[in-house]
């Protein structure tokens, strides 16, 4: 199908571009007459594993853009491909099914079903409401049927996720299932049922962890009957964390062999390049994926939106302002509303929920004020009854607008809505797409609008939509064989079952493990006293103390500091022992749902800061030094003029001083202050450059540290794009000689102990990473620099020195020796057309 105009293809405006042309209207850049939406050359484009499309929709010319929008496509609706019901499928399932709605199953829900009931190891990645629960509900209740003994597990990462599946379970009516939640809100009573009678139990990886793995004998009889283990979700299953679980699924594999079952493990994901790929190594088995949805799509219009600058304020340093996201996110939310269109506005806090829903509704107010009743704010903290009482309103349409966290991301059964909002990028293509798979009629077009913050990543992805729109890129990384998380798992998994040496070459050895390290590990533990060598194995010395209790596997390694209100010794919340010296340092504001406190004092050895109301009208930003170490060289090339490495580096940080801010950013006082040196050590990815190269590229010496500064800013601010993380997941250090290259050096190291996988990964698509950070830099409008391109939240310097335009000539140097093509920056125009004629 050749490129055409939406009015074209429809015989008239649909609900998506009407929708489009109101928000248009309302920032004051109405389009032209003839203006119109770009239709994708593909009818109905694949669904990609994320659940957006597979490719970058083409032919579409680069015409004048309207205003703020950047980018608009047309993503039309897709058929979905039923299948028959598995000949495998009791009747009595199949029509509990057909009761609630599903007459026909889709290709892929059938396709993974297939695989699992035969033994085999699946991963189903498909989008947002593709119905992935069918792929493992169909095995399970079919074994259920067939061996009444039979048990299986559920695992999600959040305890709402897991609560909306064990209803929609419930609403199958099936006889002898017998579900039941296991988590920190079941009572003891209901957790012994649970153990004796449950077959299907929803649970979370924290209960795994501390509860029963620690207790298995007391949970022999449903371990060993386990039949099939469902991992939900498993994309949040990166960094850290996703190390953890890994080793915990390991431990719980290792168990369920020693009661002589040996589970089918079946994974659901929205997300990840290469998902059979991540799962594998997430499990320690072969996992085999299905990709290909067959699950129907509703046509959408996918817009992105920069928001204008502000010619009467500048920032830190001059750098211009733009409106923000979350601003913009309130007046389409409204505008949007008064068109009638059910609508979520997506935002990145809870407090910016809040925000979002009132400044929508003091627009409504002056509009229309009997609409100002249907909209609200929705977000984590509810009770469980006004959530529910929330997302009824929101189905059945008593409410029309909703701001939201991503608590509206996972596990709340809503979709069909006419419009979604998301303010500012959120993290990951997946949850993108997630956000805006809650948009789409079956009857009709939908608008799904993502508002740009000032950040690098959210400049790169409305200049350069085919990162966003195109194939997926970003890996979903984790490390099991990070020392300081493996260590305290060995020590749980001795204290669950005697470490064998089966165990150590098979389990934890191999694969992922670098050969000897887990032998080298268990050495230091029995130096240390922590396990006993033994010629069966290695021991946990203790039989009442159980070690579980105190490895925290959603922690950084660093432990925890707990804010407390001094006046009432009530604890608010606790900061990570890592950040905690520049978010929770004396005199630092900290806000706690949407409440702001200011910290009294903080004791990093006892972990607590102590904290006061207060209301101030400036915000706290902390100044810090830093310093990188190489200490072991892991991988090393030379590429002439540049040389690129990647390993083990030893990062030693001191907050030194905060600044107290306006909201604009003038500097009303800098404190000094008086706080250890941190000492991490963990793996980073490093490029040097010769300084002669530098000087024939035009950067005199003088102007190389802060072009050197501004290029690992925005290269921090890209590689989520590569590796599914946070920028507050990883630093950098740049300067101008460096004692260990000699040489201007850029690092880009993991934030946590050991490693995290995501320096790693940047080290593996260096290339790629590195083009489009220059892309980003040079795309931006700003001329010297601003948050939206080089400037970084979270400089320990004030963003000083910085040199834009320095940076995009270090990057062309790097980019030249790496082989990398230098593509020209995408201008403020992506694919709007105006219709001919």
């Amino acid at each position: 199908m050749s490129c055409a105009n939406l009015a074209g293809m429809t015989g008239g405006q649909g609900r998506g571009e009407q929708l489009l042309r109101r928000v248009l209207a309302g920032s004051g850049a109405e389009p032209p007459p003839g203006w119109s939406v770009a239709l994708a050359s593909v009818a109905a484009p694949a669904r990609g594993a994320d659940g957006g499309p597979d490719r970058e929709p083409t032919g579409a010319p680069e015409l004048d853009a309207a205003g703020p929008l950047r980018h608009g496509v047309r993503l039309p609706a897709r058929a979905g491909v039923p299948v028959d019901w598995p000949g495998w499928v009791p009747e009595e399932v199949r029509a509990a099914f057909v009761r609630t709605g599903v007459r026909t199953p889709w290709s892929h829900q059938v396709e993974a079903a297939e695989l699992a009931h035969a033994g085999r190891d699946v991963v189903v990645s498909t989008g947002t409401a593709s119905g992935k629960s069918l792929a493992y509900l169909l095995p399970v209740l079919a074994r259920f049927a067939e061996d009444p003994r039979a048990t299986a597990l559920y695992l999600s990462p959040t305890k709402a996720l897991a609560a909306d599946q064990l209803r929609s379970l419930e609403t199958l009516a099936l006889p002898d299932v017998r579900p039941a939640p296991l988590d920190g809100d079941t009572s003891d009573d209901a957790r012994d049922w649970a153990r004796r009678h449950g077959r299907l139990l929803f649970s979370n990886p924290d209960m795994l962890h501390r509860s029963v793995l620690p207790r298995h004998g007391r949970w022999a009889g449903f371990l060993r009957k386990l039949q099939f283990v469902v991992i939900d979700e498993c994309h949040t299953y990166r960094g850290v964390f996703g190390s953890h679980v890994a080793l915990l699924l390991r431990r719980l594999l290792r168990v369920c062999a020693r009661y002589g079952s040996r589970p089918t493990l079946v994974l659901a994901s929205a997300t990840v390049a290469e998902p059979d790929a991540f799962a594998s190594r997430l499990t320690g088995r072969v996992v085999t994926a299905v990709t290909v949805d067959g699950s129907p799509a509703a046509s959408r219009t996918v817009a992105l939106w920069e928001p204008p600058l502000i010619p009467e304020l500048t920032g830190e340093n001059g750098a211009p302002v733009r409106r923000s996201a979350g601003a913009e996110a309130s007046r389409m939310l409204a505008d949007l509303v008064l068109e009638g269109a059910r609508t979520l506005a997506f935002v990145r806090s809870r407090r910016g929920a809040e925000v979002t829903a009132l400044g929508a509704q003091r627009v409504l107010a002056d509009v229309d004020p009997g609409l100002v009743d249907r909209v609200a704010a929705y977000r984590g903290g509810y009770l469980p009854e006004e959530r529910r009482a929330l997302e009824a309103a929101l189905t059945g349409g008593d409410l029309l607008g909703v701001a939201t966290t991503n608590a509206l991301e996972l596990g709340v059964d809503i979709a069909g809505l006419d419009a979604v909002v998301v303010a500012g990028f959120p993290g990951t293509r997946a949850s993108f797409w997630q956000q805006a798979g809650r948009a789409g009629r079956a009857a009709d077009e939908s608008l799904v609008v993502l508002v740009a913050r000032d950040d690098p990543m959210d400049t790169y992805l409305v200049h350069h939509p085919a990162a966003l729109l195109g194939a997926p890129v970003e890996g979903c990384v984790l490390d099991p064989a990070n020392p300081y998380v493996l260590a305290p798992h060995l020590v749980c998994a001795a204290a669950e079952l005697p470490l064998t040496e089966a165990d150590v070459d098979g389990v934890f050895g191999g694969g992922v493990f670098g050969e000897g390290d887990t032998r080298e590990l268990l050495d230091e533990l029995v130096a240390d006293g922590v396990l006993r060598r033994r010629p069966t194995g290695w021991y946990w010395p203790s039989t009442r103390e159980r070690p579980a209790g105190s490895v925290d596997i959603r922690g950084s390694g660093l432990g925890q500091v707990a804010v407390v209100e001094g006046a009432t010794g009530r604890m608010l919340g606790t900061v990570d022992g890592g950040s905690a010296p520049a978010t929770a340092h004396p005199g630092a504001l900290y806000l706690h749902r949407g409440e702001s406190y200011l910290v009294d004092d903080l004791d990093l050895e006892s972990g607590v800061a102590l904290v006061h109301a207060a209301d101030p009208d400036w915000r706290t930003d902390a100044r810090s030094t830093a310093d990188v170490q190489v200490a072991r060289v892991l991988e090393h090339r030379d590429h002439g003029p540049v040389a690129v490495s990647f390993g083990e580096v030893t990062v030693t940080s001191q907050v030194v001083a905060y600044q107290r801010r306006t909201p604009d950013g003038t500097v009303l006082e800098t404190v000094p202050l008086d706080l250890p040196e941190q000492t991490l050590r963990t793996r980073g990815v490093w490029y040097d450059v010769d300084d002669a190269t530098l000087v024939a590229a035009g950067i005199m010496p003088a102007r190389i540290p802060g072009a050197l500064h501004a290029a690992e800013h925005a290269a921090i601010g890209l590689l989520p794009l590569f590796a599914i993380c946070d920028r507050w997941d990883i630093g950098g250090m740049s300067t101008a000689m460096h004692p260990h290259t000699g040489r201007p050096t850029v690092f880009v190291h993991d934030g946590h102990p050991g490693g995290a996988g995501f320096a790693e990964r940047g080290h593996a698509v260096l290339g790629a990473w590195l083009a489009a950070t220059r892309a980003a830099i040079a795309g931006c409008e700003c001329r010297t620099g601003c948050p939206s391109c080089v400037q970084s939240p979270k400089c320990g310097n004030g963003n000083v020195p910085l040199d834009k335009a320095g940076a995009v000539l270090v990057l062309d140097v790097v980019l030249k020796a790496l082989g990398e093509p230098v593509r020209p920056a995408a201008g403020p125009v992506g694919l709007v057309r105006r219709a001919a004629g």
